[in-house]
């Protein structure tokens, strides 16, 4: 890789850096604290999000009913989501260590914190924990296929794609 595409990439990296302490900083004005992996927020805020809450009966009937009706096909995926993840928690498992590449932490994707927020109800924190599933799962297997990749065949592709993972800027050309 030419030095130029290496210095921008460095100075890419620190700017992520910096974007991610300014958010970090942002979150800290915000009235809640992570302890370890909760979140707890000030005792006002939580008075809030307790206004804020819909019950259950008032939720079902305000729903719109499409999301009532296309509910049972949503979440018919969690079958395909956790075969999914067992079998790329095995492939990584099995060879990673085989081709001495370092394996992902699921839990650096897989992150279920929406359920500390008091204003949801019982079937809105459902959904959330789906949600933080499954997107965190797509997370956890793209980088688990972008370190394949790194490792196969760091090779770009002819033309300009969409949605490239972490590692792809750093494959040959």
């Amino acid at each position: 890789m030419n030095e130029k595409i290496n210095h921008l990439l460095q100075k890419m990296a620190a700017l992520e850096e910096e974007l991610r302490d300014a958010v970090h900083q942002q979150e800290s004005r915000v009235f809640f604290e992570i302890k370890g992996k909760r979140v707890e927020f000030e005792r006002s805020v939580k008075q809030a999000h307790q206004k804020l809450k819909t019950n259950i009966f008032r939720w079902l009937v305000t729903d719109r009913p499409q999301n009532l009706i296309t509910g049972p096909l949503i979440y018919g995926m969690a079958v395909p989501l956790l075969m999914l993840d067992i079998c790329v928690s095995f492939y990584q498992w099995a060879c990673f260590p085989i081709y001495g590449i370092k394996k992902v932490r699921r839990s650096d994707y897989l992150v279920f914190d929406r359920r500390h927020l008091a204003y949801l109800n019982i079937i809105e924190k459902f959904h959330c924990t789906y949600c933080e599933y499954g997107n965190g799962l797509m997370g956890y297997m793209a980088e688990i296929l972008a370190r394949t990749e790194q490792y196969f065949c760091p090779i770009k592709h002819a033309r300009k794609i969409l949605g490239t993972h972490s590692r792809y800027q750093r494959f040959l050309a």
